[in-house]
């Protein structure tokens, strides 16, 4: 109850001093409006607490909006009643669902979903991956003002990123069989069931690429040079004139600096590089001699505790999503999950901006990939 009950209160507090322009504005096409996914969590929440498990649908009856799959993205924001009324009746709904999972009693206590506390655990996990959607929504507000401003307000770092080599910094990782996957009832179906599998020796570098090594990449052509990118990757470059990753700029002095929520700020040489696709990744990846990690492989690499930095941005991964022999979809029965669609690749790890709930070696985040609004980068893996 107090996890639920601190991923409700955060999610909320995204919202404080947000405009309701702000608020039902769709600022990326691959993401909701802010607004949505505040709407969409308690819509979830009391979909599964009241309509699955009560057979209740006074708060669900009207999925046209915040039931993903009946409403297009564009069509989202028009839609979103204003701002205040709609945080006020999150509050006092949650207050409500809160008190009804902290007094149930049979014969509600006893629907199955509640065994092992699984709806809570799934409830705050869903909280949880919008939680860092908002925030990417967030860095793309702030991006679009820079764009806006950065004429008029140019922003000077104090020092200059300057590029730094590529240094085998690496963990060897013995050939054999091993665990993968999570563990009922804290993962998603995604993440089941566990299983073994057989992997062959490989080099994982023990850390991400970083802003310094990434900036090595850029003034040596690698956004120029044809070699490194596959055919569809390369389209996708020339077609978005792509040089750079999606968060960052370069002023009149030729000087890079980041865009986060905030604004415009100094980019760390030794902080992960964050904002690029996986066409970027994998270019990067062959332009320094090396491969993306299997998930297997990066999973495996984290539990054997012989990487660092795993939790300080999401990583791309060389496979597609694809589901694990023996999956089944819970609690959303008889439906394949979106993401299974042989276009999704998977990335793991977590960002500054991941909820604790969802960080664990096990977890699968997806994105298809031309996709670089997400707090994405990549680590390498050497033959």
């Amino acid at each position: 109850m107090i996890r639920l009950r601190a991923i409700q209160n955060k999610t909320r507090k995204l919202f404080e001093g947000m405009s309701d322009i702000h608020y039902r504005l769709q600022f990326h096409h691959d993401l909701s409006p802010a607004g949505w996914y505040l709407g969409h969590g308690i819509f979830i929440e009391n979909y599964w607490l009241h309509e699955v498990i009560q057979g209740d649908n006074q708060f669900t009856a009207d999925k046209s909006l915040f039931f993903a799959r009946n409403c297009p993205l564009f069509e989202r924001g028009p839609r979103l009643p204003a701002l205040q009324p709609l945080a006020e009746e999150i509050s006092a709904q949650q207050d409500s669902n809160d008190l009804l999972l902290m007094e149930k009693t049979p014969p509600l206590s006893e629907h199955p979903l509640f065994k092992d506390e699984y709806i809570e655990n799934f409830i705050i996990q869903h909280y949880a991956k919008h939680y860092e959607s908002i925030c990417m929504v967030l860095n793309q507000i702030a991006l679009k003002k820079h764009n806006r401003d950065r004429i008029n307000h140019p922003y000077k770092p104090e020092s200059t990123l300057k590029p730094h080599a590529l240094i085998k910094n690496i963990s060897h990782i013995n050939g054999g069989d091993y665990c993968i996957g999570g563990e009922w009832p804290f993962s998603l179906d995604i993440e089941l069931p566990s299983h073994e599998v057989h992997l062959d020796d490989f080099f994982i570098a023990n850390t991400p690429i970083t802003n310094a090594q990434y900036l090595l990449f850029i003034e040596d052509n690698g956004y120029k040079n044809k070699n490194f990118w596959s055919d569809s990757a390369w389209q996708w470059r020339e077609s978005n004139k792509i040089q750079h990753p999606e968060y960052w700029h370069q002023n009149k002095h030729k000087q890079w600096y980041g865009i986060n929520h905030k604004g415009p700020y100094e980019l760390n040489i030794n902080d992960p590089v964050y904002g690029i696709s996986h066409h970027e990744a994998s270019a990067f990846a062959k332009w320094a001699g090396a491969r993306l990690p299997h998930e297997h492989e990066w999973e495996t690499a984290a539990r054997l505790e012989l990487i660092k930095c795993t939790t300080s941005v999401w990583e791309w991964c060389s496979n597609l999503l694809y589901p694990y022999e023996g999956f089944k979809s819970f609690p959303y029965e008889d439906q394949l999950p979106p993401h299974f669609d042989n276009k999704h690749y998977v990335l793991k790890g977590a960002s500054p901006h991941t909820r604790p709930e969802i960080k664990r070696a096990a977890f699968r985040n997806a994105c298809l990939p031309h996709q670089r609004h997400i707090f994405a980068g990549l680590r390498l893996v050497f033959e």
